[in-house]
């Protein structure tokens, strides 16, 4: 019997840092699943560890350089062709958060998935949990940012720290800022913070 695989995503939109999907297929049933933005990052952690041992998961995880060489779109694509490469032994049916399948057969797509669906729930939880360690662990070798606070998303203290010392080698110089004076041009996501 093969189960659903649900699939979700963190760090679309950050201004450093990388994306991080995840493919989650729930062997046994987990208490207190849900999006994992409507959970603490205790709760989060928490989760984190029993989902691993009650499930059958993959994470992908494309960094800054690969996002401004690609795109969003295709780095999000083509982790999600990984996962179900990976998972497809273990299902054959495979649910992804959000508004869109970016064309892949036999990816389902629901708005709030991660709301509504264990496995999703279960996803997107590992994702932002590997993309938080991932921030924290990296955020002493660029002291001047501090992505352990804000894990690379667009704060104002973000902005400030990107003023003063511009952008690192972990941060999207394809996202332009207005805040900074930056317009948008060829491929370039232009982000109102």
């Amino acid at each position: 019997m093969k189960f659903l695989c649900g699939i979700d995503e963190a760090g679309r939109g950050p201004l450093a840092g990388p994306l991080v999907v995840a493919g989650v297929i729930l062997k046994k049933d987990i208490l207190g699943l849900n999006d994992s933005k409507k959970l603490s990052e205790k709760k989060r952690e928490k989760l984190f560890d029993e989902i691993k041992e009650s499930s059958k998961y993959h994470i992908v995880f494309k960094s800054a350089k690969e996002i401004d060489d690609f795109g969003i779109s295709f780095c999000l694509k083509s982790s999600i062709l990984e996962i179900m490469q990976n998972l497809q032994e273990f299902s054959d049916s495979f649910l992804m958060d959000g508004n869109t399948n970016f064309g892949i057969k036999n990816l389902q797509k629901e708005i709030k998935a991660d709301a509504k669906y264990t496995c999703v729930s279960a996803a997107s939880i590992l994702a932002k949990v590997s993309r938080d360690r991932f921030m924290d662990k990296i955020s002493s070798n660029y002291p001047n940012y501090n992505f352990d606070k804000h894990k690379g998303y667009g704060t104002k203290a973000h902005i400030e720290a990107i003023k003063e010392f511009g952008r690192s080698d972990i941060h999207r110089v394809t996202f332009k800022l207005k805040a900074l004076g930056e317009t948008e041009f060829g491929n370039q996501t232009l982000l109102s913070f």
